[in-house]
């Protein structure tokens, strides 16, 4: 399907989708479904969870967020359960402004904007359907039209809630054009659009000489005022604040905290009773979901004035922290790079997730635990399992600390630096050293952090530099095996039947020649001395390998060998062992023979076709490697 039959099909899908009727028509599509008269924190709940939920351990992963909010489940999880969920049932919650508090570049403004793209899209699904009175220049939910006394018979009727007056508009409109006859009112289908200012409103502060409340609450169109002859006349008045044009959906404050005081007033009647001040009119009925950003700084500075304290009542703070993940990280860097033009630029296997490396070891404090230092947590984090340390132990470390992830090194300066190593001349592909580099010199150009930081942050890059180089040592030594997870299972099988064997006084069978033999314990001690265990502790390791095996089974999960993290180490070191040689003279030597060339070659065709390198990166690694082989 080409661009403008798809342009064709969309224009087809919106006619189809339109919908005008009567008053007493819409009452027939409520008495059939009440969903189109759900409230707007109702609509962005049934939006977020349209999109699935998914059950991780005790912890719920909201899809709707996946594809481009990474590593911060648990804070969208309190997010949705604590705010969303409670509004839609309509409990106080939903009569407080939702704050999202945390550091620049954490992702603050990428979940608004991720919720009014959503609520775009779900106003034109069936069960996202939004009617409004026709005419309506705030998009009105056409039950307003009800009066007083008979709502409790209607919403008996239909299983629904009526809260809410007409705008002053749709007043005069029903005395004047249909003689107060609501059933002759219009109604509509409305697609929420930022675009169109329907039912998503933006207010970004400026300067407070300059700005008016009219942004907020529309403003006196005085070149009419002589043809309606009064300031109080609906049809002398703009309602295009962005209040009013955010009803039925919700209202972003940017930088709220930035904001003249004064304008902020104007929330205090609308979070709490659903209403504002506007013109000279009575209180106008708004139901939107006010959902505001700012930083940590401003948000304490804002909370020390007393002066503010009937606004921060009426505020939900959710803290957004940095995330805390590698491999999201890793995805952040990713998406922000597949953006721009330099896509065409190789970046090296495991550029990006030593990049991410360094960034979550900035944002991550010292636990208290014993043994358990900032690499390990790291991986723990991340969703490696750590030797000597079970689940209970990252719950806790996760609990340990608060503020865990609202400082450190954010997104925005990493990417700044991944941008600055991309854009050299002449740059086919770059590498994790490349990538280093690139943010240890930004770190002199940094204004904001402490020379202490700087040493921290130095630290890391070292830190980052180690565990890239085992990275690379790893996807080098893998290459040089043919097929090293068939390799490295085989070695884990054989020595699984053998330390059984050992374990319960028995022989083991030879494959071939079915002859019964002892337990092969050159083969056992070959694996476990790789990793320091002793002659004494021998019996022990290899007894806690059957009781993690019996463990696994009784859940119903095979036990593989890297679900131990010193057994992985063992089984790998073992096989890189009888490897390393092979390796550091075959990626070091300056004239290679037939022989190496021929493996040389045989390497870099694997590196391309099975670990995602080019030629010219493979080649690089190589070399590097090699220099490491050789210190």
């Amino acid at each position: 399907m080409n661009i403008f039959e798809r342009l064709a099909e969309y224009r087809a899908e919106t006619n189809r989708l339109a919908w005008n009727g009567t008053f007493r028509e819409y009452i027939e599509i409520l008495k059939k479904d009440p969903t189109p008269a759900m409230t707007a924190h109702a609509r962005v709940y049934k939006m977020i969870e349209s999109f699935g939920v998914e059950e991780v351990g005790e912890h719920k992963r909201y899809k709707f967020f996946e594809q481009e909010i990474f590593g911060l489940d648990r804070a969208l999880e309190k997010l949705v359960e604590e705010y969303f969920h409670s509004s839609a049932r309509r409990l106080d919650v939903r009569k407080r402004i939702l704050l999202l508090m945390g550091p620049v570049s954490g992702g603050k403004s990428t979940l608004v904007t991720l919720l009014k793209r959503g609520l775009e899209k779900f106003s034109r699904t069936d069960q996202g359907a939004v009617y409004a009175i026709e005419g309506c220049p705030m998009h009105e939910d056409p039950l307003h039209l009800i009066p007083h006394e008979l709502r409790p018979e209607f919403e008996k009727e239909l299983g629904v809630r009526i809260e809410g007056n007409l705008c002053p508009a749709c007043q005069m409109r029903l005395r004047t054009e249909f003689d107060g006859d609501i059933e002759r009112v219009g109604v509509e289908r409305v697609f929420i659009s930022e675009e169109n200012r329907i039912g998503i409103g933006t207010f970004s502060p400026s300067d407070p000489k300059s700005q008016d409340i009219a942004d907020l609450t529309g403003s006196i169109d005085f070149s009419t005022i002589t043809e309606y002859g009064s300031e109080s006349d609906p049809r002398a008045y703009r309602f295009d604040g962005e209040l009013n044009k955010a009803n039925r959906g919700l209202m972003e404050f940017q930088e709220m905290l930035k904001c003249d005081e004064k304008l902020l007033w104007n929330l205090l009647s609308l979070t709490q009773e659903g209403n504002f001040k506007a013109g000279r009119f009575a209180l106008i009925s708004a139901d939107e979901l006010i959902v505001a950003h700012t930083n940590e700084a401003e948000y304490k500075s804002f909370i020390a004035n007393k002066k503010n304290e009937a606004l921060q009542s009426r505020m939900i703070v959710m803290p957004i922290p940095y995330n805390l993940k590698v491999s999201d990280e890793e995805k952040i860097y990713a998406k922000l790079i597949e953006q721009s033009d330099m896509r065409h630029i190789h970046i090296a296997p495991h550029a990006l997730r030593t990049a991410a490396i360094f960034s979550v070891l900035t944002r991550l404090k010292e636990t208290k635990k014993q043994g358990m230092d900032l690499v390990k947590k790291m991986r723990m984090y991340d969703g490696e399992e750590v030797e000597g340390y079970k689940e209970a132990d990252l719950k806790e470390m996760q609990n340990e600390f608060l503020e865990e992830g609202m400082s450190g090194v954010d997104p925005r300066y990493v990417i700044n630096r991944i941008s600055s190593a991309l854009i050299k001349q002449n740059v086919e592909s770059i590498h994790a050293l490349d990538i280093l580099r690139a943010i240890k010199d930004g770190l002199d150009q940094h204004a904001s952090i402490t020379k202490e930081e700087r040493e921290r942050y130095l630290n890391f890059i070292s830190v980052a530099r180690k565990e890239y180089d085992e990275l690379a040592k790893k996807e080098v030594q893998k290459a040089f095996v043919y097929s090293f997870e068939e390799s490295a299972k085989t070695l884990f099988d054989n020595y699984l039947d053998n330390i059984e064997a050992f374990c319960n006084w028995s022989k083991i069978r030879d494959p071939l020649t079915d002859e019964e033999l002892d337990p092969d314990e050159r083969l056992m001690r070959s694996i476990e001395e790789q990793i320091g265990v002793s002659e004494n502790a021998k019996k022990a390791f290899r007894e806690e390998i059957l009781i993690r095996i019996s463990s696994y089974s009784r859940k119903g999960r095979k036990f593989e060998y890297h679900h131990h993290d010193r057994l992985r180490e063992a089984i790998e070191k073992k096989l890189f062992a009888d490897l390393k040689d092979i390796v550091k003279i075959t990626t070091s030597t300056k004239t290679p023979d037939a022989n190496q060339l021929k493996r040389m070659n045989e390497v870099i065709k694997r590196l391309i076709e099975e670990h995602g390198y080019t030629a010219a990166s493979a080649n690089d690694l190589l070399r590097y490697v090699g220099s490491l082989l050789n210190r």
